[in-house]
């Protein structure tokens, strides 16, 4: 299976608004086998050992990214092909507030993707202490190490009953970066 081929059955499903994500969700095809395909830990995409310079492409194959327990696929109508996902697909570089109360924070990856921190998409800490943000369907990105420590200096102190924490609102919804050591 090569990429050129992957990347026409992409832009064929995606006829109209290149906005719109393809409802992966609704295909399943095939599975194919395996693409020697990997999302590194910093967000780069590498295929065959060498890194994709173009950044359109990356785009193309994310908007057909599928994950299936914790496999990840890259999926068309007609075919399902496995790639390798080191720890998230997605990492959040960027944020801001949407609004002079500071009540709704946006959030984008390293793809540019955009949403609001909410209910839809929640702030989840791993059990090694990384944070964990639901960009669309079931794939995560995870927080950069220089948002983290600007989100530690907007956050407060809260006491839950179970200890203190460093929390902060978004969209009516509160956010734990962690638990504080006493």
């Amino acid at each position: 299976m090569s990429l050129n081929k992957i990347s026409a059955q992409i832009s064929d499903s995606q006829q109209g608004d290149t906005k719109k994500m393809p409802p992966v969700e609704l295909w399943d095809p095939p599975f194919c086998g395996d693409i020697d395909l990997e999302i590194k830990s910093d967000g780069h995409w590498f295929y065959n050992g060498t890194v994709f310079k173009r950044l359109s492409l990356v785009k193309l194959f994310a908007s057909v990214l599928k994950k299936e327990d914790e496999k990840y696929f890259l999926v068309t109508p007609v075919e399902k092909i496995g790639i390798t996902v080191e720890d998230a697909p997605f990492l959040i570089t960027q944020w801001q507030w949407l609004d002079e109360q500071k009540s709704q924070m946006q959030v984008t990856t390293n793809l540019d993707d955009s949403f609001i921190l909410d209910a839809e998409h929640p702030l989840e800490i791993s059990d090694a202490g990384n944070l964990y943000i639901t960009v669309r369907r079931n794939l995560q990105a995870r927080v950069h190490r220089n948002v983290y420590y600007q989100w530690v200096e907007l956050a407060h102190e809260d006491n839950n009953g179970n200890g203190a924490e460093l929390v902060f609102l978004s969209a009516d919804h509160r956010f734990s970066l962690g638990a504080l050591d006493n």
